[in-house]
């Protein structure tokens, strides 16, 4: 099993705010993301990700987000041995000080 890329909070919010186009995806439950998620963020459950592979396309790069970046990292091993390019947010939406919707 390969390395898991990750990209920080601050590199991430970086990025956002330079405009760059993002493929972000949140999978944390229903109740989690009410608090507020990423602008721009897609939200799959971690469960719902073995259903909803057709969202995604091999040829873009996916930023997955959770809590805590734990899940997330999961999801990504998950899509990375499907053929995937993903990249996780450590540190999740704890260490997330951007701007929240």
């Amino acid at each position: 099993m390969s390395e898991i890329e990750f990209i920080t909070t601050e590199e991430l919010k970086h990025k956002i705010e330079q405009g760059e186009k993002l493929e972000l995806v949140d999978v944390r439950e229903d109740e989690e993301v009410e608090i507020g998620m990423i602008p721009g963020a897609k939200h799959i459950k971690m469960g719902d990700i073995p259903a909803n592979l057709d969202y995604f396309d091999k040829d873009k790069e996916y930023i997955f987000i959770c809590r805590s970046g734990k899940r997330s990292e999961n999801v990504c091993y998950y899509l990375q041995d499907q053929g995937y390019k993903v990249r996780n947010m450590i540190g999740g939406m704890l260490d997330w000080t951007g701007e929240t919707k």
